[in-house]
């Protein structure tokens, strides 16, 4: 069966590895604005549909597509990745010193011996950040590795150190809820 997965991100690969190493990558690129009425979760799960489906329709055969989409959310805010670095800044300045939560919306869409499934969910995670200097900030920002990142951060990274605590899957929190995933792959490898 073949594992596809419709994403770039470094962070998707290195969790999906965890159940599979015979995977490939196709990026999506697909539209990831909002449609009005829907919630936020709901939301993030149509874009990792809409990422998932995408790819799905450009491939053939037995074939397991995942798609995912990550948002960090304050106060009824949505923190996605930066346009450029002063928003990232701000987005940090928003978050620092509180708690903020972390919504992965994945999809994975599978086609087995002519039957297709699809199965759309996502997990929710919460993250604990210090307060931060502005100098801080503007050193993570200035390492380069913000701006691909809903938030402008990764606790994976170098940024751990300002990270008090987290609630919930760390994977949800870097990407990609791979314990739901491999709930639903365990099926079909």
């Amino acid at each position: 069966m073949r594992v596809i997965l419709a994403s770039g991100s470094p962070r998707r690969k290195e969790l999906l590895k965890s159940i599979t190493q015979d995977f490939e990558v196709i990026v999506s690129n697909s539209d990831e604005s909002f449609q009005e009425g829907l919630t936020i979760e709901e939301q993030s799960k149509r874009i990792a549909y809409l990422k998932a489906k995408t790819v799905f329709n450009q491939t053939q055969g037995d074939r397991i597509v995942i798609g995912a989409d990550t948002m960090v959310l304050k106060n009824g805010a949505i923190y996605g990745k930066p346009k450029d670095k002063k928003e990232a800044f701000q987005m940090l300045s928003n978050l620092q010193n509180d708690m903020n939560e972390v919504l992965t919306g994945m999809s994975i869409l599978i086609e087995k011996d002519g039957v297709q499934r699809e199965y759309n969910d996502y997990d929710i995670g919460k993250v604990y950040i210090s307060p931060m200097e502005d100098k801080e900030i503007q050193n993570w920002i200035n390492s380069g590795k913000a701006m691909d990142k809903a938030g402008a951060y990764a606790v994976q990274e170098e940024f751990g150190k300002f990270i008090e605590k987290i609630e919930g899957n760390y994977a949800t929190i870097v990407g990609l809820p791979i314990h739901k995933v491999y709930q639903v792959m365990k099926q079909y490898l």
